[in-house]
């Protein structure tokens, strides 16, 4: 490996595949200078123009699926089925979304004022885009959870600088080629791949930061970000629990169980980290849950039907979920499937699928986050102390209920302290791009998708025309007196006693 240049792994054998630049604070500061040149040309384009670029990306995504799911599988270590489902059906969708939804969220608005002295004006909100937006992207999932912050951004006519993980920027590179392909003029959107240098740079030169990732790094993102008062984005970690009453469809609660708790090798912010089942149902879930959990193949997968569960993506990550599983054993926790790491001789990084059980929150597996193939079970009295654990903890980004009466489901959600709750379903609200996604607490400032997850690119310009005015409003120069005392007769007359709604 040349000076200068990462080298990107297959972790699922360790077998290097890539090399790219790690680019430093100058070659940083020059993609910016030129993005910041491309971006009045993209922004003057309109809607209309950019939404034909984002059209265009969503067929070469489905013309080119393979190869982005080939690409994806190589640089992450995981399925097939797990890159098609999570990653590249995320894209098609988000493409098409943003050139749909972009011109309705972001069009003018005209406000209604009930302050007299504003009738006859016309009150006009706006969105104008930021100018040179700065995404920085996790490894877990290169092409939704970093390429994809990406989509909106352009939509509203920035231009985007992209540092995806140094662990995966093979995605990255590739769908730029793609947009490039498609239209997307030269330096409207620029992958700077690199390790932490490059992001540190990329946040002096940004008029706004998008970071996904851990909440350790996160607090270091704003830290620098206040340097220059640049507004910030964070999706955060994670703790996600599940809450399974005694009246649940056992079969489908132990179904999402088992698959968003090992959906990407387990390492998925918004996937089940914990569970807490009530006790009447308590062994008919756990006898469920481990069944299924011992029949995945856990395995390298180079084609489609290979594998249910890959390798982990960052090596360190098999020491956390080792650690974690160690703590809970020594604690008085049951290892019922899985809990080794390794896989039979196979190079790379790998963990079991592991299900823990009699686990309670003095143990690391429950109150950190794992972010690999773990799923511990608890047991609890009644839906009072599930909802107390489901909340104590630091992080507030996604959780789920299963129940069999949905009144009840909701008002459960309604009191769990998660940024999304889902009901007798998990995860799949990822893909309903109207919904925000964003959490609470340790787990993040702001959201992505809906409305909010494309005006947070923009700025915000309040716009007021005078258009039946006299020369001189009534309370100018000169002050008297007599025409002050009017004037508070007549405020008094219309808000002294009190509205009536």
């Amino acid at each position: 490996m040349l000076p200068g240049q990462i080298s990107v792994e297959n972790p699922a054998t360790g077998e290097v595949i890539a090399h790219v630049p790690a680019l430093d604070r100058e070659q940083v500061h020059g993609m910016a200078q030129m993005g910041r040149a491309a971006q009045p040309g993209w922004e003057a384009l309109g809607f209309r123009e950019r939404r034909r670029v984002l059209s265009r990306m969503q067929k070469w995504l489905c013309d080119n699926a393979d190869r982005v799911i080939e690409t994806i599988v190589l640089e992450t270590g995981k399925t097939y089925e797990d890159a098609q489902v999570a990653d590249w059906s995320y894209g098609v969708n988000a493409f098409a979304f943003w050139a749909k939804h972009a011109w309705r969220y972001l069009a003018d608005e005209r406000i209604h004022s009930d302050y007299l002295p504003a009738k006859g004006k016309k009150l006009t909100l706006r969105y104008r885009p930021l100018g040179l937006i700065g995404v920085i992207g996790p490894w877990n999932y290169p092409l939704s959870n970093s390429f994809g912050d990406c989509i909106p951004a352009l939509a509203a006519g920035n231009s985007v600088i992209l540092k995806p993980s140094g662990i995966t920027p093979l995605t990255s590179l590739l769908l730029l080629e793609g947009l490039i392909e498609c239209g997307l003029p030269e330096h409207v959107m620029q992958v700077a791949t690199g390790r932490g240098v490059t992001g540190e740079a990329l946040i002096g030169e940004v008029d706004m930061i998008m970071f996904t990732g851990s909440t350790e790094v996160g607090k270091q993102v704003m830290a620098k970000a206040a340097e220059t008062l640049t507004p910030v984005s964070l999706e955060l970690g994670g703790k996600d629990p599940m809450i399974v009453l005694a009246d649940a469809d056992l079969e489908r609660a132990a179904n999402h169980a088992v698959y968003y708790s090992m959906l990407n090798c387990g390492q998925t912010c918004i996937g089940i980290e914990r569970v807490y089942v009530e006790a009447p149902v308590y062994a008919d879930f756990v006898a469920s849950v481990t069944e299924k959990v011992r029949i995945l193949r856990n395995g390298v997968s180079t084609g489609p039907g290979m594998a249910e569960v890959g390798s982990l993506t960052f090596p360190p990550q098999v020491d956390i979920v080792a650690r974690h599983v160690d703590d809970a054993r020594d604690k008085g926790a049951k290892v019922v499937a899985g809990g080794e790491r390794g896989h039979n001789g196979v190079g790379g990084y790998w963990y079991q699928p592991t299900v823990l059980v009699d686990v309670d929150h003095t143990m690391l597996c429950m109150t950190e986050e794992t972010f690999g193939p773990t799923l511990p079970i608890m047991k609890v009295a009644d839906v009072e102390e599930a909802i107390r654990l489901a909340n104590d903890s630091p992080y507030g980004l996604s959780a789920s209920v299963f129940t069999g009466d949905l009144r009840h489901g909701e008002a459960i959600a309604r009191r769990i302290q998660a940024g999304t709750v889902c009901v007798n379903d998990a995860v799949i609200n990822f893909q309903v791009l109207e919904l925000p996604m964003g959490g609470v607490k340790a787990s993040g400032i702001g959201h992505r998708h809906g409305p909010g997850g494309i005006r947070k690119f923009c700025s915000q310009q309040a716009i007021l025309v005078s258009r039946l005015h006299l020369k001189k409003d009534v309370h100018m120069y000169p002050y008297t007196a007599k025409k002050t005392r009017r004037l508070q007769q007549a405020f008094r007359l219309l808000y002294g006693r009190g509205r009536h709604f």
